[in-house]
């Protein structure tokens, strides 16, 4: 009995030894989850608006900020006006002076001179335009730019050189037919295949600038063929320069006026380098010296206008899409070549017409091949059985 009663309480001592670990392990996670608890830190995620996930040149995704005017105050039909009319307004005055700076006698050798005028100009611009924004950083790598501005230069300095052998209107033409060297490149570099309506505009383009220059080397007593090279050059520049361009800024974020700074600066060392080595700016120099308000003074209204009138056409294509813009820089180089004759004396032919009426027709087949969800033609059935119908409404009302 008494070795049983010992061993009951050696029992009984086990288990309120256990009992007593127990409480004291439990107490001792209790205080453990206490100090966990005071010292966890609670991290909140927010979810940011859309103003905040844009990029911080763009002030609001409503915001239409054209040279420091916001549009977005007005309605959708004074803005599209008050875009319509600065493309229109700026483009128009841009073409002119053009035009007007290669009639000053013994300025048509000097085209790339205008081109390191112009650039020098557009760096200024794009260098005030910065300094406006908040963030001032180069957010585009170096050697991406000095790609883009090698191709900046030959789409500029080529096309206003051409200016020295062509006439106005045949080089406004042209420049309607960036689609052609786009598909060629499509074609013989990434394979690409096009729709009907793609091959028809180039077709279209084709022949009516084939058109075009034949009846200008009829007509034109200045015509040049090596015109002819420099334009199409410039537009095969002008097909790539807008693909480098659109892939740089959305991959890098970057705002429009640093795309212009640091193109047109790195722009203006090549042509200064190009200038200097082939002994051309020392002559272009002392021309433009005695000619200074024809010269200088056109080239700095040319190149503002010109600033002017590409911020007009991108709040036209954000605000209203590419489809319309294209309609309305269509119609403003169309407005241009007519101008051309009024102002600036010149021979002329029918045969520009109906050529320029053809390339017209390549490029709203290119617009209709972009947006055939948009614009919805009837089809040739649809055209058959409207005037089976109007015959028989006619047949109807006579037997009425």
């Amino acid at each position: 009995d008494l070795a049983q009663q010992a061993k009951e309480k050696l029992n009984k001592g086990e288990e309120t030894n256990k009992d007593t670990f127990g409480k004291s392990e439990c107490g001792k996670i209790r205080t453990m989850d206490l100090k966990f608890n005071n010292s966890r830190k609670y991290i909140s995620i927010t979810v940011p608006s859309k103003t905040q996930t844009m990029s911080p040149h763009i002030k609001s995704i409503d915001d239409i900020v054209v040279l420091g005017i916001n549009l977005s105050r007005f309605n959708k039909l004074t803005q599209f006006f008050i875009c319509v009319a600065g493309v229109f307004v700026f483009y128009l005055i841009y073409g002119y002076l053009q035009e007007l700076i290669f009639s000053v006698e013994g300025f048509k050798p000097y085209g790339w001179y205008l081109t390191l005028v112009q650039f020098a100009f557009y760096s200024i611009f794009g260098l005030i335009e910065l300094q406006l924004i908040q963030d001032k950083r180069r957010r585009i790598p170096g050697k991406t730019y000095m790609i883009i501005a090698f191709l900046t230069v030959g789409t500029m300095g080529l096309s206003n050189t051409s200016l020295g052998y062509l006439n106005y209107p045949t080089q406004v033409i042209f420049k309607c037919c960036k689609l052609i060297p786009v598909m060629l490149g499509g074609v013989f570099i990434q394979g690409k295949r096009y729709n009907v309506a793609d091959v028809s505009a180039a077709v279209c383009m084709s022949l009516g600038l084939i058109w075009f220059t034949l009846a200008d080397s009829t007509i034109a007593p200045n015509f040049n063929l090596t015109g002819v090279i420099l334009i199409s050059l410039a537009l095969c520049a002008d097909a790539v320069i807008g693909n480098v361009q659109e892939k740089a800024m959305k991959l890098h974020n970057a705002s429009n006026s640093e795309m212009v700074l640091y193109s047109y600066s790195i722009g203006f060392v090549y042509i200064l380098l190009g200038l200097t080595c082939t002994s051309g700016l020392g002559p272009a120099v002392t021309f433009c010296s005695k000619n200074l308000m024809r010269t200088y003074g056109y080239a700095f209204l040319f190149s503002l206008t010109g600033y002017f009138g590409i911020s007009f056409v991108l709040a036209l294509i954000k605000n209203f899409g590419a489809l319309l813009a294209v309609t309305v820089t269509t119609g403003r180089k169309a407005m241009t070549i007519v101008l051309s004759f009024i102002f600036f004396a010149k021979p002329f032919t029918f045969q520009y017409i109906w050529s320029g009426l053809l390339v017209v027709l390549g490029i709203f087949l290119n617009v209709y091949s972009k947006n055939m969800d948009k614009i919805k033609l009837p089809s040739i059935y649809d055209l058959i059985n409207k005037t089976v119908e109007v015959k028989k409404s006619r047949t109807l009302a006579q037997t009425v």
